[in-house]
């Protein structure tokens, strides 16, 4: 899969700008825990009050506070005294308005730039404690450590006591607060500033309702901005891989054309198609899912594991717990699975590759009545792959509900944990709400991690068979610095001590080949089923490289030339006549765009194709659908004939492209043939004698051997072998007015 990687390098900005994307979306995701413990901690336990320094306050309260802290010239220094007496008019009407105590009583008020707020809050949070403790009256431990008798006023001892006195017990009071928690003492010290706020006549239940709204309506803001840069995400990741799977379609394509037959024979037509289509596919949904999962999830589960850590360190084996179960039930899952998604991908193969056969080899299977059978086979094809498939699914079926499972313990966990440390006054509920979000959010990072085992398995598979492909190399390479055609020996084709064997065959298919064709000149081949005839033709436009020897066109070793250019010198026409989906006219100037349409109508002509072609709705701009289904196998082999002389070319192979022609037809063909061939060199392929027995060099061809070369008339006296082929399909009298 990590090959496959490299073919992104087009897409680096998309990629970053993706990354980025993520990585502000799951910020904005880990702050919604954060939201949501403010919004039980502040907005419903302490009223909506976020600070732990009272932001108006008595100033008979302020004393009493300051009597139990020795930070106070400091703390009296953030604030400012409110009096009636010393305020102006405008000032006084300012203040009432929001204090309306401060008709009767004098009142503090802090400062609006304050330069240490934490060092305030500490200090003034634990004077407030005290103070609230002493108005309440719980102070027999304080008082027991004064050794004051009872009833007496706490203020009035403080006030009058010795200042070495005074700090002496300040320590112990310190030391008191000290055994409690941070969170404990600032949620004293927020009830005991609500209580004030309500003495001064503030609406408190204002307060509170304003926090809630303000902090619902940012949640609300950070929700749909993660909505939005989920959105682009998605649509940015989804454009490269769309781009990805397309470069990869045409790259896979590229190379399947560049190929030799060696190759296509290994692969297989059916399994090509599947790797150029399924597989990339699979690459291109796993691409989507990855940008998705493979930055997020890690950035989510990091900083959810710090934000719960901050939370509350004392939990952290819950999150430990819950990755390795979560890590244990993937890998299971993992190891049961992967094997089977190698499977599944041959088995598409072969199902493809059954389905291609029964249904181009239709008009056999029904002349067979053989309909049956093959709907047996396709169906054993199809039901390996269900099998398959409904294994793998039913083992991956297992990891939403394990996976949520866990989930739910973990949320147990959290809440039987959480619930002894709110009784112990070390934890808020807030922060049992927030903990259970950060640790699901973490859980969820891998559980997408976990659905990834699902789909990156066969992703993996599809991506090593394109590799493959990719990598695979064509047997029939060109040189760096290709040689020139000679033009003084141009048409001219030899083969010089040729032989050759198909890749792991154990024999060769033709040995010791030599023989020359001439320009002007016909060639023909024949020879029984097998004989090597087909072969030798195919290695001349190099569609197979020979195993030993060389040949030789316009002077020049094959191999020494481009391939290309070799091939723009012949033109051929296969056994099975090939039409592509477009026009008549398409089709036959397939060879070369600037063929005119006047060539074209030559060599429908030559080919003994107007006559068919003159009776089509369109004529020549008749549409040919796939595979020529349209038109019949000699009309087929005609046209292509035909494409092959619209192209000029200075060598015509006819690879038995004659068969499909009836006596009358193939002798008006070649007749019409012979004109525009006069210097041309003309290699055939033929079965029937008929069709070669004219041609002026007749080379008889027995497993693989030459057995035989000479015109007609001397091959009927010393080769017993053309002889048999001749008198099997001819008479003695025909043979002999011949």
């Amino acid at each position: 899969m990590l090959k496959i990687f490299k073919y992104l390098k087009n897409s680096i900005l998309s990629i970053l700008i993706i990354i980025l994307l993520l990585i502000i979306q799951a910020g904005l995701d880990l702050t919604l825990p954060d939201y949501t413990s403010k919004i039980v901690n502040i907005g419903v336990s302490n009223g909506g009050i976020t600070e732990v320094s009272p932001k108006v306050i008595r100033k008979k309260e302020m004393e009493h506070a300051l009597l139990f802290t020795d930070q106070d010239d400091y703390i009296l220094s953030n604030y400012r005294l409110l009096s009636k007496s010393k305020l102006t008019v405008k000032e006084y009407k300012k203040y009432v308005k929001d204090y309306p105590l401060l008709e009767k009583e004098d009142l503090y008020l802090r400062k609006s730039n304050i330069d240490d707020m934490d060092k305030l809050n500490n200090n003034l949070s634990k004077a407030l404690v005290v103070n609230m403790y002493v108005n309440k009256g719980d102070n027999s431990d304080m008082m027991k450590s004064l050794n004051l008798p009872k009833g007496v006023d706490i203020y009035q001892a403080f006030n009058m006591m010795p200042e070495e006195q005074r700090n002496m017990i300040l320590k112990q009071i310190s030391k008191m607060t000290d055994k409690y928690p941070t969170s404990i003492i600032d949620s004293g010290a927020v009830s005991y500033i609500r209580s004030e706020y309500k003495t001064i006549g503030i609406d408190t239940n204002r307060i509170q309702i304003n926090y809630i709204f303000i902090s619902g309506l940012k949640m609300l803001g950070i929700a749909f901005l993660s909505l939005v840069d989920g959105i682009l995400t998605i649509l940015i990741g989804s454009r490269v891989a769309s781009k990805l799977a397309r470069n990869l379609r045409r790259k896979v394509f590229t190379r399947v054309v560049s190929f030799s037959k060696n190759e296509m024979k290994s692969y297989g037509s059916s399994s090509l198609i599947t790797r150029t289509t399924n597989d990339v596919q699979q690459v291109q949904n796993v691409i989507v899912f990855l940008f998705r999962v493979v930055f997020y999830a890690p950035i989510v589960g990091i900083g959810g594991v710090i934000k719960a850590m901050n939370t509350n360190a004392s939990m952290t084996w819950i999150i430990a717990a819950a990755l390795l179960s979560i890590l244990m039930v993937v890998i299971t899952l993992f190891s049961i699975a992967m094997p089977r998604f190698n499977k599944i991908q041959k088995l598409v193969d072969k199902l493809n590759l059954v389905t291609r056969e029964i249904l181009s080899g239709l008009p056999v299977i029904r002349a067979f009545s053989n309909e049956r059978y093959e709907e047996q086979r396709f169906d054993k094809a199809n039901r390996d792959l269900t099998n398959i498939s409904i294994f793998v699914s039913r083992v991956m079926s297992f990891m939403m509900p394990l996976m949520m499972l866990i989930m739910n313990f973990i949320g147990v966990a959290i809440v039987y944990k959480g619930a002894h440390g709110v009784d112990a006054g070390t934890m808020q509920v807030g922060d049992i709400m927030a903990y259970i979000q950060y640790t699901m959010q973490i859980i969820m990072a891998f559980l997408m991690i976990g659905m990834m085992s699902i789909m990156l398995p066969r992703a993996n598979v599809s991506a090593k068979r394109i590799i493959e492909v990719l990598e695979t190399e064509s047997t029939v390479k060109d040189k760096t610095n290709p040689s020139k055609f000679n033009n003084s020996k141009k048409g001219l084709v030899e083969f010089k001590n040729v032989s050759f064997r198909y890749p792991d065959a154990d024999y060769d298919v033709i040995t010791d080949i030599s023989f020359v064709a001439k320009p002007g000149q016909t060639t023909a081949f024949i020879g029984s089923t097998g004989s090597g005839k087909s072969t030798i033709i195919n290695l001349i436009p190099r569609f197979y490289d020979v195993t030993s020897g060389e040949i030789l066109v316009n002077g020049v070793n094959i191999k020494d030339v481009d391939s290309k250019k070799l091939r723009k010198t012949i033109g051929f026409v296969p056994q099975k006549g090939i039409l592509f989906t477009g026009t008549i006219k398409d089709n036959i100037k397939y060879g070369d765009d600037k063929i005119t349409d006047k060539s074209v109508k030559k060599a429908l002509d030559i080919a003994q194709a107007t006559e068919f072609v003159s009776k089509l709705k369109d004529k020549e701009d008749y549409d040919i659908s796939q595979g020529g289904s349209n038109v019949s196998g000699g009309q087929k082999q005609r046209l292509s004939i035909a494409r092959a002389i619209a192209k000029d070319p200075d060598i015509y192979i006819f690879d038995d492209s004659f068969s499909a022609l009836d006596f009358k037809t193939d002798a008006k063909l070649r007749k019409e043939l012979s004109k525009v061939t006069k210097n041309k060199t003309v290699l055939i392929v033929a079965q029937r004698i008929s069709t070669i027995m004219n041609a002026d060099k007749i080379i008889v061809l027995d497993e693989g051997n030459i057995v035989g070369i000479g015109k007609h008339s001397e091959l009927m006296k010393n080769c017993k072998i053309y002889q048999e082929i001749a008198l099997s399909q001819l008479s003695k009298e025909e043979l002999e007015n011949a």
